[in-house]
Protein backbone atom coordinates (compact mmCIF):
# COMPACT_ATOMS: atom_id res chain seq x y z
CA UNK A 1 0.00 0.00 0.00
CA UNK A 2 1.20 3.53 -1.25
CA UNK A 3 1.28 6.07 1.67
CA UNK A 4 4.51 8.35 0.91
CA UNK A 5 5.04 11.59 0.12
CA UNK A 6 4.87 10.68 -3.76
CA UNK A 7 1.64 8.91 -3.60
CA UNK A 8 -1.00 11.15 -4.52
CA UNK A 9 -0.80 10.08 -8.75
CA UNK A 10 -1.65 6.62 -7.40
CA UNK A 11 -4.36 7.57 -4.82
CA UNK A 12 -6.37 9.42 -7.56
CA UNK A 13 -5.92 6.58 -10.61
CA UNK A 14 -7.52 4.10 -7.95
CA UNK A 15 -10.21 6.68 -7.03
CA UNK A 16 -10.85 6.98 -10.81
CA UNK A 17 -10.78 3.37 -11.22
CA UNK A 18 -12.90 2.20 -8.15
CA UNK A 19 -15.69 5.16 -8.91
CA UNK A 20 -16.99 2.47 -11.85
CA UNK A 21 -17.98 -0.07 -9.19
CA UNK A 22 -20.40 2.40 -7.62
CA UNK A 23 -23.78 2.03 -9.68
CA UNK A 24 -25.41 5.40 -9.75
CA UNK A 25 -21.78 6.98 -11.15
CA UNK A 26 -21.65 4.29 -13.77
CA UNK A 27 -24.96 5.06 -14.75
CA UNK A 28 -25.06 8.62 -15.34
CA UNK A 29 -21.54 8.93 -16.64
CA UNK A 30 -22.96 6.19 -19.32
CA UNK A 31 -26.22 8.21 -19.73
CA UNK A 32 -28.14 5.16 -19.23
CA UNK A 33 -31.12 6.78 -18.06
CA UNK A 34 -31.85 8.95 -21.16
CA UNK A 35 -30.87 6.03 -23.14
CA UNK A 36 -33.64 3.68 -21.81
CA UNK A 37 -35.98 6.68 -21.24
CA UNK A 38 -38.60 6.84 -23.99
CA UNK A 39 -38.81 10.30 -23.68
CA UNK A 40 -35.29 10.84 -24.17
CA UNK A 41 -34.69 12.85 -20.98
CA UNK A 42 -37.32 15.70 -21.90
CA UNK A 43 -40.45 16.29 -19.52
CA UNK A 44 -42.72 15.79 -22.35
CA UNK A 45 -43.43 14.32 -25.65
CA UNK A 46 -45.98 14.07 -28.14
CA UNK A 47 -47.85 10.68 -29.94
CA UNK A 48 -50.98 9.52 -31.63
CA UNK A 49 -53.03 7.18 -29.92
CA UNK A 50 -52.90 3.79 -31.48
CA UNK A 51 -55.55 1.95 -28.98
CA UNK A 52 -57.34 2.55 -25.84
CA UNK A 53 -56.58 0.00 -22.84
CA UNK A 54 -58.37 -1.16 -19.55
CA UNK A 55 -55.67 -2.36 -17.17
CA UNK A 56 -56.35 -3.67 -14.00
CA UNK A 57 -55.28 -2.16 -10.35
CA UNK A 58 -52.80 -4.42 -8.63
CA UNK A 59 -54.24 -5.96 -5.21
CA UNK A 60 -55.65 -4.89 -2.79
CA UNK A 61 -57.92 -2.53 -5.02
CA UNK A 62 -60.19 -3.47 -7.66
CA UNK A 63 -60.42 -1.53 -10.64
CA UNK A 64 -60.10 -1.05 -14.45
CA UNK A 65 -57.72 1.64 -15.09
CA UNK A 66 -58.15 3.71 -18.53
CA UNK A 67 -55.08 3.61 -20.28
CA UNK A 68 -54.07 4.35 -24.30
CA UNK A 69 -51.51 2.88 -25.78
CA UNK A 70 -49.48 5.94 -27.26
CA UNK A 71 -46.19 6.26 -30.65
CA UNK A 72 -44.26 9.06 -29.90
CA UNK A 73 -43.70 11.05 -32.45
CA UNK A 74 -39.71 11.68 -31.85
CA UNK A 75 -38.86 8.47 -31.97
CA UNK A 76 -41.59 6.10 -32.78
CA UNK A 77 -41.84 3.71 -29.08
CA UNK A 78 -44.83 2.48 -27.57
CA UNK A 79 -46.08 3.42 -24.18
CA UNK A 80 -48.93 3.07 -22.56
CA UNK A 81 -50.13 6.14 -20.53
CA UNK A 82 -52.88 6.84 -18.34
CA UNK A 83 -56.00 9.03 -18.70
CA UNK A 84 -56.55 11.03 -15.73
CA UNK A 85 -60.46 12.12 -14.81
CA UNK A 86 -63.67 10.79 -14.50
CA UNK A 87 -64.81 10.08 -18.34
CA UNK A 88 -61.70 11.21 -19.56
CA UNK A 89 -60.88 8.58 -21.93
CA UNK A 90 -64.10 9.11 -23.43
CA UNK A 91 -62.34 12.65 -25.06
CA UNK A 92 -59.48 10.28 -26.33
CA UNK A 93 -60.05 9.00 -29.28
CA UNK A 94 -57.60 6.29 -31.73
CA UNK A 95 -55.70 8.44 -34.13
CA UNK A 96 -55.67 11.54 -31.70
CA UNK A 97 -52.41 13.48 -31.33
CA UNK A 98 -51.73 13.20 -27.52
CA UNK A 99 -49.32 15.11 -25.17
CA UNK A 100 -47.56 12.60 -22.45
CA UNK A 101 -45.29 13.34 -18.99
CA UNK A 102 -44.29 11.26 -16.43
CA UNK A 103 -47.17 10.37 -13.71
CA UNK A 104 -44.70 10.90 -10.70
CA UNK A 105 -43.62 8.37 -8.22
CA UNK A 106 -41.07 6.63 -8.03
CA UNK A 107 -37.35 8.03 -10.60
CA UNK A 108 -39.42 7.17 -13.34
CA UNK A 109 -40.99 3.74 -12.43
CA UNK A 110 -44.82 2.97 -12.42
CA UNK A 111 -46.78 4.60 -10.11
CA UNK A 112 -49.91 3.88 -7.39
CA UNK A 113 -51.69 0.82 -8.59
CA UNK A 114 -51.45 1.07 -12.27
CA UNK A 115 -48.95 -1.78 -12.92
CA UNK A 116 -46.29 -0.78 -16.16
CA UNK A 117 -47.81 2.35 -16.42
CA UNK A 118 -45.01 5.75 -16.15
CA UNK A 119 -47.29 8.22 -17.84
CA UNK A 120 -50.29 10.09 -18.10
CA UNK A 121 -52.14 12.42 -20.90
CA UNK A 122 -52.62 15.75 -20.19
CA UNK A 123 -53.23 17.23 -23.83
CA UNK A 124 -56.06 15.85 -26.40
CA UNK A 125 -55.55 17.49 -30.03
CA UNK A 126 -53.95 20.35 -28.22
CA UNK A 127 -56.47 21.22 -26.01
CA UNK A 128 -55.81 20.56 -21.79
CA UNK A 129 -57.66 16.89 -20.83
CA UNK A 130 -58.46 18.58 -17.51
CA UNK A 131 -60.24 21.44 -19.01
CA UNK A 132 -62.34 18.83 -21.46
CA UNK A 133 -62.82 16.57 -18.06
CA UNK A 134 -64.68 19.72 -16.45
CA UNK A 135 -66.08 20.45 -19.37
CA UNK A 136 -65.20 24.30 -19.91
CA UNK A 137 -63.60 23.27 -23.33
CA UNK A 138 -64.75 21.31 -26.19
CA UNK A 139 -62.74 18.87 -28.15
CA UNK A 140 -62.01 20.63 -32.07
CA UNK A 141 -63.00 18.48 -34.50
CA UNK A 142 -60.03 17.36 -36.77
Amino acid sequence: MANGLYAARKFKKDRQKFRWSDRYYKRRVLRLREKSDPLQGSAQARGIVIEKVGIEAKQPNSAIRKCVKVQLIKNGRQVTAFAVGEGAINFIDEHDEVLIEGIGGRMGRSYGDIPGVRFKVIKVNNVSLKELVRGRKEKPVR
